[in-house]
């Protein structure tokens, strides 16, 4: 039941990744991280018997880190662009 039960939740996070092309880049690389985090965080959990658990921990910390990612793709391109502006 739960290797079923992962690979729907695996099915349905590519399904909804699918969908990300024409979306800010903010949110696409956040929702991205909050995806692979609940993924990863399912997988983790569900050794520990607590996969739903998991899978909110890690699509949390996804998310953070899909938003952090996103603040240092955007200060690098800032700057990029500073100095070409010179």
């Amino acid at each position: 039941m739960t290797r079923t039960l992962s690979i729907a939740v695996a099915a349905v996070a590519l399904l909804g990744l699918s969908a990300c092309a024409d979306t800010d880049p903010t949110l696409r690389r956040t929702g991205i991280g909050a995806g692979g985090g609940a993924l990863a965080g399912a997988a983790i959990g569900s050794f520990s018997g607590n996969m739903g658990m998991g899978a909110l921990i890690g699509a949390g910390a996804g998310a953070a880190g899909g938003l952090l990612y996103d603040y240092h793709r955007r200060s690098v391109q800032r700057a990029a662009q500073t100095g070409q502006a010179r």
